[in-house]
């Protein structure tokens, strides 16, 4: 009989705060920030401090790391997608900013997404990649426009301009290019910089464009206007240099903001500061210029007076530059204030809405330590305002532990404890400490052991999140604490044990401490028995029972004792490298070792023989537990993988993916119910136990197909990618690319082609008996589900999504491609599938040109097509217009009967909530506010 076993599945994440590869960005209200946490993101409430929304997809896996996030803005945000998130597999994904739900993937990059943004209309989106190209995206069609090419390197940043007809891009190749959408052609290429550009924005009102790079300044170019008409301007030019401002820091620029009203602009080096410019307008510019042009003068006088008396002559300055003097862009960028934090700053972000009271704007930012933190931007100082840290560390998680209820979880990292509830993910207490390497909770999971990298014990109190007593345990850093049980297998009050790199393991026991009669009782600890070794301690392990002690030691071996006279027993070697985690079953039979040779290895307790060497992990194995009452056991290593293993079969049921890091540490409840895995990447996973079943055969062959699936991919890359680095200059490609989707639906439409096509044959067959008098009846298919020939190939087609329409149709053979424009002229009658058929129809004849003009067959079906779809696109092209016109005639009537203009009443609809969401905020603050409202609604 096959054996059945129980799947462990991806419940929860927590930890993480913001992903130093992603930037961050305000929602479309303005009012939520949205950071990314490995392949999910989370929209931020930054007054209260927790996430009022998370965006997850359906899988979890490292290749689907958020690297970009954007918004539309917030005129557009109420049509459509109205968030975008870029991820490392190079996909796109659209969501709803309201409800946290993916509304469509897009496949079209080879490599991950660098930069995403929407243009002002909210319908229209481009990404720029890794692979050197820029695709625009149809939001509402959710589908792909075309792809533009030309960059020889990795896309930085981009940004639109001229109500998003023209589309600016800038690359690690050191260029600029200036796009014009309309006719899918590079207008401008320009040059300049001396390094690669990192970041460029522009102004709300597209006067200047700043770009970034490792260059000592920053360039500024004037961004042409539609009713500009200058002698001095190229015919096709866009973009002119105005200027170059100096930088202070020496580290490369990674990020360029403007704020709202376009009045300043935060420039972000890859480091801890952030330099805030301020624009100032054209007076203020021109009369800094005139002080400037006046020093000048001064200058030159003095120099005039002291060359007389020498007897020199000096040029005096033109008359023409006093009376107008040429603003430079020093004149109109002034550096305001210089923002520096305690860590590395990975994004900045200007918030969309109205500042507090008393400061020009508020700046959001993501250090790569894992906070989130929040700054009002004044004339005089740059304060903050919110800090986001509770909810994660701030480096990677070194040790887990649960209690013995399975409802607290401890973790420790370089600096703090903090203790979550595993079940929802909050933070409940944060406690700092020392660098833990290990932990554990004190039976009655009132109190939790710490053991740190100097050798320190520190005993916290769970309750009021104190650490009670720091006790300089060993000499070197503790590696384990391991609680001793009882005989009968319960943990009591008995005590632990630790072992240290400083060659020794000791054992403790527990003890209530009272400073002075009117001091309440602590807890603390003694020790009681040192057990001497000859290397350094890496793990300690006792069984069950408490019978045995097993020591991993740096020499590559396991020494067994027998914990009551601590008297030699076994020894296991057998490992190349050193033995970092072990385990003891709950029957005592077996023990595995996990080392840093990616084996584990499961021994017999009784006579210390390797039972099977299994090779587990593509890089060194860190934590290894048995499941409690079973001899199923968990591993976890640097090759970011858990694995779920049979001790008794030498199987492997399962790999779980989903860290992006390698994992340090693992806690399995006392049920086995669920575990919790601590990774580098500062997440804290949490796998449940589920009621479907796996099988070890089926999940064998589910290994293979991936592996084979994985190699096909690779060779389809390889075999149809472009042959050469360097793509033609300012080309447009196909903006899809093939994947397992595309195959998929590219075989359904040719499956339901050839069903159709016996279903039309067996139909004129019943009708030519029918007609010869031959009244017999055959069975219809039932595959056809009743439908039409034409009805079921048009359902096949109308399911494959539209962004994998295009590339699915190019993957048919000409043959079918043939058979499926032929349903094309019965399609066309139905008035919703006119825009199907005019995208089915432009992508074969793009395709098949060629075989279509010399196949006489297709002579008579291009002809009826040619004649019949010029007429339903004018018909829909005609009900479109005079829908609009519609719709025009009520605003039109909506206008004469309201006060206000109708144009104007969604932004001051906007106005209203916005002033009543401040007064809101402010009346917490003081009474003062309150007393102003009834005064305003008598003067209304």
């Amino acid at each position: 009989m096959v054996k059945a076993y129980l799947r462990y599945e991806p419940a929860l994440s927590f930890g993480v705060v913001a992903s130093p590869e992603s930037n961050v960005v305000y929602d479309p209200s303005g009012r939520r920030l949205l950071a990314a946490a490995l392949d999910r993101f989370a929209a931020w409430d930054l007054k209260r401090g927790l996430p009022s929304a998370t965006f997850t997809p359906s899988s979890s896996s490292a290749s689907l790391a958020v690297s970009c996030v954007a918004s539309s803005p917030a005129a557009a945000s109420a049509s459509a997608s109205s968030v975008a998130s870029g991820h490392a597999d190079g996909s796109i994904r659209l969501w709803d900013a309201e409800t946290g739900a993916c509304e469509a993937t897009l496949h079209g990059h080879r490599s991950a997404a660098s930069a995403i943004r929407f243009a002002p209309s909210g319908a229209v989106l481009a990404s720029g990649s890794k692979d050197c190209d820029v695709i625009l995206w149809d939001v509402v069609a959710q589908a792909g426009l075309f792809r533009l090419r030309g960059h020889r390197d990795q896309v930085t940043d981009l940004v639109f301009l001229d109500s998003g007809k023209k589309l600016v891009t800038c690359s690690k190749d050191k260029f600029i290019r200036v796009w014009d959408l309309d006719t899918q052609h590079c207008l401008q290429i320009v040059g300049g910089h001396h390094s690669e550009i990192w970041s460029m924005d522009v102004d709300p009102s597209e006067k200047f464009l700043v770009s970034g790079s490792a260059d000592p300044e920053l360039r500024v170019f004037r961004i042409r206007q539609s009713a500009e008409e200058g002698e001095d301007w190229n015919k096709w030019d866009a973009l002119k240099l105005f200027g170059e401002i100096p930088r202070q820091s020496k580290e490369r620029i990674q990020t360029i903001r403007f704020n709202k009203d376009g009045s300043l602009v935060a420039c972000q080096v890859a480091g801890k500061t952030a330099d805030i410019y301020r624009i100032l307008d054209e007076t203020e510019a021109t009369r800094k210029a005139k002080r400037r042009l006046h020093r000048k003068k001064e200058k030159a006088s003095a120099k005039a007076a002291a060359a007389e008396g020498n007897g020199s002559v000096i040029d005096p300055l033109p008359a023409q530059d006093s009376q107008n003097p040429t603003v430079v862009v020093t004149d109109v960028f002034k550096l305001l204030q210089v923002l520096r934090t305690s860590k590395k700053i990975c994004s900045v972000a200007f918030s969309p809405s109205n500042p507090p009271k008393g400061c020009l704007a508020t700046l959001s930012l993501s250090l790569n330590n894992n906070v989130l933190e929040t700054y009002s931007v004044d004339i005089e100082k740059v304060s903050k305002m919110y800090s986001v840290e509770i909810h994660g560390h701030r480096s990677d998680i070194r040790s887990l532990a649960l209690n013995s209820e399975d409802n607290l979880l401890m973790s420790t990292s370089h600096n703090a404890v903090k203790i979550w509830n595993p079940s929802t993910g909050d933070c409940l207490r944060t406690v700092d400490s020392g660098y833990g390497l290990c932990s554990a909770f004190v039976p009655g999971n009132r109190y939790g052991l710490i053991g740190t990298k100097t050798g320190t014990l520190e005993i916290i109190d769970i309750n009021s999140g104190n650490s009670i007593d720091v006790i300089e345990a060993h000499a070197g850093s503790i590696r384990s604490i391991v609680l001793i049980p009882d005989e009968d297998g319960t943990v009591n009050a008995r005590g632990f044990v630790t072992g240290s790199a400083d060659h020794d393991v000791k054992f403790w026991e527990y003890q209530l401490v009272q400073k002075s009669d009117s001091d309440a009782k602590y807890l603390s600890v003694t020790n009681v028995r040192t057990l001497k070794m000859n290397d350094d301690v890496l793990a300690v392990s006792i069984g069950p029972t408490g019978k045995h002690i097993a020591v991993a030691l740096l020499d590559c071996t396991v020494k067994v004792f027998f914990l009551d006279t601590l008297k030699f027993c076994l020894s296991l070697y057998g490992h190349k490298l050193p033995v970092l985690c072990m385990d003891i079953s709950s029957d005592g039979a077996l023990i595995v070792t996990g080392s840093a040779d990616k084996n584990l290895k499961i021994w017999g307790m009784d006579f210390g023989d390797c039972h099977k060497s299994i090779f587990a992990h593509t890089d060194s194995v860190m934590d290894v537990k048995f499941v409690p009452k079973t001899h199923y056991m968990f591993s976890v290593g640097k090759d970011r993988t858990v694995k779920y293993w049979d001790a008794d079969k030498f199987e492997l049921l399962l790999t779980l993916e989903g860290h992006h890091a390698e994992v340090w540490c693992l806690a399995i409840s006392s049920r086995g119910d669920f575990i919790v895995t601590g990774s580098h990447d500062r997440s804290i996973r949490r796998w449940d136990r589920t009621e479907e079943q796996l099988f070890i055969e089926e999940e064998r062959e589910k290994r293979l197909e991936e592996t084979f699936e994985a190699d096909l991919d690779n060779a389809v890359e390889d075999r149809y990618g472009q042959k050469d680095d360097a793509p033609d200059e300012g080309s447009v490609g196909v903006p899809g690319k093939k994947t397992k989707e595309t195959v998929t639906a590219a075989d359904s439409i040719i499956d339901a082609l050839d069903t159709a096509e016996e279903e039309e044959k067996r139909l004129n067959e019943q009708k030519e008996l029918k007609n010869d008098g031959e009244g017999t009846k055959s069975k219809p298919n039932v595959i056809m589900q009743g439908h039409s020939p034409s009805e079921y190939v048009l359902n096949a087609v109308s399911s494959v999504r539209p962004n994998d329409l295009e590339q699915a149709l190019l993957s048919l053979p000409f043959s079918d491609a043939l058979k499926l424009m032929a349903y094309l002229k019965e399609w066309s009658l139905i008035p919703l599938k006119v825009e199907l058929v005019c995208r089915v129809c432009l992508v074969l004849l793009q395709t098949h040109h060629n075989q279509l003009t010399t196949t006489p067959a297709a002579r008579s079906i291009l002809t009826a097509l040619k004649d019949i779809l010029y007429g339903r696109v004018k018909d829909c092209k005609d009900t479109i217009g005079f829908n609009l016109a519609a719709m025009d005639h009520i605003k039109e009537l909506l206008t004469m009967r309201s006060d206000a203009p109708f144009r104007d009443a969604k932004a001051k609809l906007l106005e209203i909530r916005q002033e009543q969401s401040k007064r809101s905020d402010r009346s917490d603050g003081g009474e003062k506010r309150k007393k102003k409202k009834p005064k305003a609604s008598v003067q209304s």
